[in-house]
């Protein structure tokens, strides 16, 4: 369900920037707005890179197969990252484009068209729509592309949100407003571009999880009757999802299908978690003298570990 989800995201999102290309286009036709203009060249950008996005998600949502055996998901922070430059390619264009206008002095002023207006609040509306429809599937499904996609989204309410102050600025005697405005939403989708590098950076070069899934994680192992420590403790996200490595103490007189028990509990209690892809884990028999205290536990869990 997950994968049909993301799926249907990236179509619907293309199905929307493609509606908004027509839309806008046929009325920068007929009423010769600049800013309509400029909006529709920006959803025909969108569109561009929305095809894209829909084909990196369909190979990200692709099962396992023998050349990937732990499945595709690890493409995601690269598609992430193809939306990043989207994002600094066109908050560089506004930015470039607002200090032209406001140092050559080209704006100009021009009556308000309705169409005009009408076309860049219902731009504002079907992208807020898309917005909080990718923040909630990329919530469910953790996806990185799909959480990157929302802020572009959300980066085009900006962008529509300053065409219209241009539109009303322009009409009002006041065309200096539509550069200025322009600037200021430049410098937001700029930021939004390095949101989302700083995100899909933690997930390429293996950073650790948030500390309350650590934490998580330790207690879903100590929660075990028979493990009695770790130590070792190793999270770190392996694109998108987590990979987990641990040593667990126990009593040494267990047997081997006892050990083996206890593994398989503790692999599969934290496997249990959205996020964790593969648990790897090390049983060390308290008699070879491994057993010991791991300050970064005590600090996460406090004394528990040592109480048991």
């Amino acid at each position: 369900m997950s994968n049909r989800a993301i799926r249907r995201v990236g179509a619907v999102v293309l199905a929307a920037n493609v509606l908004l290309v027509v839309a806008k286009g046929l009325v920068w036709w007929t009423t010769g707005s600049l800013a309509v203009g400029s909006e529709a060249v920006n959803s025909l950008a969108d569109s561009a890179y929305s095809l894209v996005i829909l084909a990196g998600l369909y190979l990200t949502t692709q099962p396992p197969d023998f050349s990937h055996p732990h499945g595709h998901e690890r493409i995601e922070p690269f598609v992430s990252l193809f939306i990043a430059l989207g994002v600094f390619a066109a908050g560089g264009a506004v930015l470039w484009r607002s200090i032209s206008s406001v140092l050559a002095g080209t704006v100009s002023t021009a009556p308000t068209a309705p169409a005009a207006v009408a076309v860049l609040v219902a731009t504002a509306v079907v992208k807020y729509g898309l917005y909080r429809y990718c923040v909630g599937v990329a919530e469910r499904t953790h996806s990185p592309a799909l959480t990157a996609t929302a802020l572009d989204n959300r980066n085009d309410i900006l962008t529509a949100g300053a065409a219209l102050v241009g539109v009303l600025g322009s009409s009002a005697g006041l065309p200096v407003l539509d550069p200025i405005a322009a600037g200021v939403v430049s410098l937001g989708i700029l930021y939004t571009g390095y949101e989302i590098v700083q995100d899909n950076i933690d997930y390429l070069v293996g950073s650790a999880p948030p500390e309350d899934l650590r934490v998580e994680i330790i207690r879903r192992a100590l929660a075990h009757p028979d493990v009695k420590g770790a130590h070792d403790v190793i999270a770190h996200y392996v694109g998108p999802e987590i990979d987990v490595s641990l040593h667990i103490e126990v009593e040494g007189d267990r047997t081997l299908f006892e050990a083996h028990d206890i593994e398989t509990d503790v692999v599969e209690a934290i496997r249990e978690l959205e996020e964790v892809d593969d648990v790897f884990v090390h049983v060390d028999p308290k008699e070879l003298g491994e057993w010991k205290a791991d300050e970064t536990i005590d600090e996460l869990v406090g004394d528990g570990n040592a109480e048991k």
